[in-house]
């Protein structure tokens, strides 16, 4: 914050808004995948076509060799399905990170629309609001890092924590276990097998950005529009407090607020556009790898394996808290806009001049047809959404575990 105050009036803007996106800025640096707002040098290209191609490159050759384990290797239903759970997990993160690289025109709109409205904050009040909303966004970025680079981190420490003794071809050796089966054939040695590790690690950091990168940028969108929306009920409610006061200005406010309503909305839209597909392929992805990790709990709750119970507890806290995340941010936006409508009807509207007065209608009907948050246009993100997800994967544990055990 104190960056903040020292900075000058001009730049002003653009620090709040660095600092609404810092640590989404710091996660999406770090895989090549933050949208370059001013042109970039050439070997600043460069630098980042290379990190995309490191980064693409390790989750590729970590993944594949797992396909080839399930296809060729895998003796039964049981051994298949527990390598499905971390393949389907990579696989997701992958998605999340194509949307984000293929996404970055609209992020970059996305990200002068927030800078945009940092300019256009006079009131000090109103500034307040914005700040506020932005240090909630910080902080729900904070502990989607926590919850899902923590919990991918300590399901690698905990799983790999106990050693296990592999043949390969003439050779025995121990080593401590792969989070994700690979091929055998492709690991011919110690030496490979311990390469293989270390990248299934790295690749958990990468994978778990790519997601806590796209988490994060959707909340962070998506709270600073409820900041908006919040800076837009200040302004109907000084509407009618100054009425007495300014009649000849109410028109002017009552256009002021027209055209910020109708700015919010565009940028609603705008977000929904970015928000469809990572909400999608969260919401089904997370559904499967929880069921998933239900039954990989129930297989093993005989043997009170309690380093393995306690590394599936963290994946799937993490798993229900991202699916929690777009839920949230889908039931807030979609409960403020309506209330836009609310608060202009229960403004002392009548003390208005009554050319003023009907001029609210028009924000009342449109704020009736609200911009939903779906996934893939094919669920509502609500609270509600979040308990029949939790629900469906319980069930399809249960049928899974009927059908093979």
């Amino acid at each position: 914050m104190s960056n903040l105050k020292r900075a000058s009036k001009d730049n002003r803007p653009k620090k709040y808004n660095d600092y609404s996106l810092q640590y989404s800025r710091w996660f999406l640096k770090s895989i090549g995948a933050w949208p370059q707002i001013n042109t970039p040098s050439p070997g600043r290209k460069i630098m980042i076509l290379l990190q995309i191609f490191i980064c693409s490159s390790i989750i590729a050759i970590t993944t594949i060799p797992c396909i080839f384990y399930v296809l060729f290797e895998a003796e039964n239903i049981q051994k298949k399905l527990s390598t499905i759970g971390p393949f389907i997990n990579r696989f997701m993160s992958t998605i999340h990170y194509w949307v984000l690289l293929k996404r970055s025109n609209d992020i970059q709109k996305l990200i002068r629309h927030m800078e945009k409205d940092w300019s256009l904050v006079q009131k000090i009040n109103d500034h307040k609001v914005m700040l506020q909303h932005a240090k909630f966004g910080r902080f729900v970025t904070i502990i989607c890092g926590i919850m899902m680079q923590g919990g991918c981190l300590l399901f690698s420490l905990l799983q790999s924590m106990k050693t296990v003794t592999m043949i390969i071809g003439n050779e025995t050796f121990t080593t401590h276990p792969l989070t994700c089966p690979i091929y055998s054939k492709i690991v011919g040695s110690v030496g490979l097998n311990k390469f293989a590790l270390v990248l299934q690690n790295l690749v958990i950091l990468i994978i778990s950005s790519c997601t806590v990168g796209g988490c994060s940028l959707a909340a962070v969108f998506a709270i600073h529009a409820c900041g908006q929306l919040n800076v837009l009920y200040a302004w109907l409610h000084e509407l009618v407090e100054n009425q007495e006061k300014e009649n000849d200005k109410a028109q002017q406010r009552l256009a002021a607020i027209v055209e910020h309503h109708l700015r919010i909305l565009r940028y609603r839209t705008e977000t929904k556009s970015f928000t469809i597909k990572p909400a999608f392929v969260e919401l089904t992805g997370c559904t499967i790898v929880m069921c998933l990790i239900g039954y990989y709990t129930v297989t093993i709750w005989e043997t009170l394996d309690m380093a393995k119970l306690i590394s599936y507890l963290f994946p799937y806290l993490s798993m229900s808290f991202n699916i929690f995340i777009f839920c949230y941010i889908g039931g807030i936006v979609t409960e403020q806009c309506k209330l836009v409508g609310e608060m202009a009807y229960m403004t002392d509207w009548y003390n208005l001049h009554h050319t003023t007065a009907r001029g609210l209608i028009l924000i009342i009907a449109r704020s009736n047809n609200v911009v939903k948050i779906t996934a893939g246009k094919l669920f509502h993100l609500s609270i509600a959404t979040f308990g029949d997800v939790i629900r469906t994967s319980v069930v399809y544990c249960n049928f899974l575990r009927t059908m093979t055990m």
